[in-house]
């Protein structure tokens, strides 16, 4: 079997995995990890109502559910907070 040849460019490997193409051959998972995230604990919080409706404009145009968003960001400020940034 003929190998494939490699995507040189992130654009050129994005275009071929939305044109369908089998990208198996093109990344490299021996180093793949699976992430399992601890025991999920709910959480209430009272926001003014005018930053749910800014959230929720948000969330509207880039397709995300209000929660899911909300969750992404907190992650990042996390992750940002943890690294000294």
């Amino acid at each position: 079997m003929k190998k494939k040849r490699l995507a040189t460019t992130t654009d050129e490997f994005d275009r071929r995995f939305d044109a369908g193409e089998d990208i198996t051959d093109l990344i490299d998972i021996s180093k793949a990890g699976v992430s399992r995230p601890g025991k999920k604990v709910r959480i209430t919080l009272d926001i003014a109502e005018s930053l749910v409706r800014d959230i929720d404009a948000i969330r509207e145009r880039i397709g995300v559910d209000r929660g899911a968003l909300i969750k992404v960001w907190l992650h990042e400020k996390v992750l940002k907070e943890k690294s000294g940034g």
